[in-house]
């Protein structure tokens, strides 16, 4: 049987990478093909409630912290639960009721520019730079290649839904922002365990709130493997991979899979639907990637040295917090963070 620790070191990274692509990158269809049969708030809150407790399980084994303590520590929770797990998994499943998993993945991807942006303006040290407004405007063109609006089509369901899932992308955004100035030891396990689990609770809230029954759930065979693979895989196996993936090859690298995902998303509905995407939705995804290398040249350079340079690169001492991951959303440093970014974001020990 092969198992990842028997990856060759050389290929592991890669392997790695790639496993993590497949399975955020197939979750947006995986979501597509369950919204057939599961309202949109009630099946992103049943699959963050048992995936929270499975993490939670799992925080038990490799932390000395299950629970957050003390105000701080709750607030981080608060904050990721409600905007990087509740608002941005309901805008975007609901999103997906309008739109293709494809196009919404092409759409999140703006996630880690629109971080940048929001960093820029709420946070009086991480100044957007001229540079970095020229990234934060080719990621806003690539996303209207993406929904290619007229104004015959406004008003339509591409429209609308590239909206919402846009609007999700916003919520992840923030959320990664607003977390940075709370200081808090929270290991990223538990957080990410208790993130999920208030997440999951707000998302049944809001459920309840849009009408949303358990009765109009249909337990077909595909719904169930829907959820599973969800919940499983995309979910605590795509996680744990995560965290090992930030360890070893810190987090730019790792934040890089968010412009494999919807490679991955295209893919995957070709395969299982036989559509194809446009020209368009193509150049646009070129288009945001180039404003994510834009905004991040430095940090991205510096990795590149420290991989091929000369010398290797001394890697700071991490001092900043923990920040809730989740499918489709890239938590990111700011441009100051170049160097301390190949070290991943260790808040304390055990390492993630």
């Amino acid at each position: 049987m092969i198992t990842l620790g028997s990856i060759p070191s050389e290929y592991r990274q890669p392997v790695l990478f790639s496993i993590l692509a497949l399975c955020w990158g197939s979750s947006f269809v995986a979501i597509e093909i369950g919204l057939e049969y599961v309202p949109p708030l009630l099946f992103a809150g049943l699959r963050y409630a048992l995936a929270g407790a499975i993490v939670l399980g799992y925080a038990v084994v490799v932390t000395d912290q299950v629970r957050p303590t003390g105000r701080a520590e709750w607030l981080v929770v608060v904050v990721a639960g409600v905007f990087v797990i509740a608002l941005y998994h309901g805008l975007l499943y609901i999103g997906e009721l309008y739109v293709s998993g494809a196009v919404a993945a092409t759409i999140v991807s703006t996630a880690p520019i629109l971080t940048v942006a929001f960093a820029g303006a709420l946070l009086p040290n991480e100044r957007l730079s001229l540079v970095g407004v020229i990234g934060f405007v080719l990621g806003l063109i690539g996303v209207i290649l993406v929904v290619q609006p007229s104004s015959a089509a406004l008003g339509g369901d591409m429209v609308v839904g590239a909206a919402i899932v846009f609007a999700s992308a916003i919520a992840f955004a923030l959320g990664s922002v607003l977390v940075r100035p709370i200081e808090s030891d929270l290991p990223l396990e538990t957080l990410q365990a208790w993130a999920m689990l208030l997440g999951a609770g707000v998302l049944f809230g809001w459920a309840g709130l849009r009408g949303e029954s358990v009765a109009a759930i249909e337990l077909t065979r595909t719904a169930l493997l829907s959820y599973a693979y969800l919940t499983f895989v995309s979910g605590v196996f795509a996680f744990l991979l995560y965290f090992e993936l930030l360890e070893e090859s810190g987090a730019i690298q790792v934040n890089l899979v968010g412009y494999a995902e919807p490679a991955v998303a295209i893919g995957v509905s070709w395969i299982i639907f036989g559509s194809v995407v446009d020209s368009l939705t193509i150049v646009g995804l070129l288009t945001i990637l180039a404003g994510f290398v834009v905004i991040k040249r430095t940090a991205i350079r510096s990795v590149l040295r420290s991989k091929w340079g000369s010398t290797p690169l001394e890697q700071p001492p991490h001092t900043g917090e923990p920040t809730a991951r989740t499918d489709g959303g890239i938590p990111i440093e700011s441009e100051s963070d170049a160097c301390e970014a190949d070290a991943g974001r260790p808040p304390v020990d055990p390492r993630e």
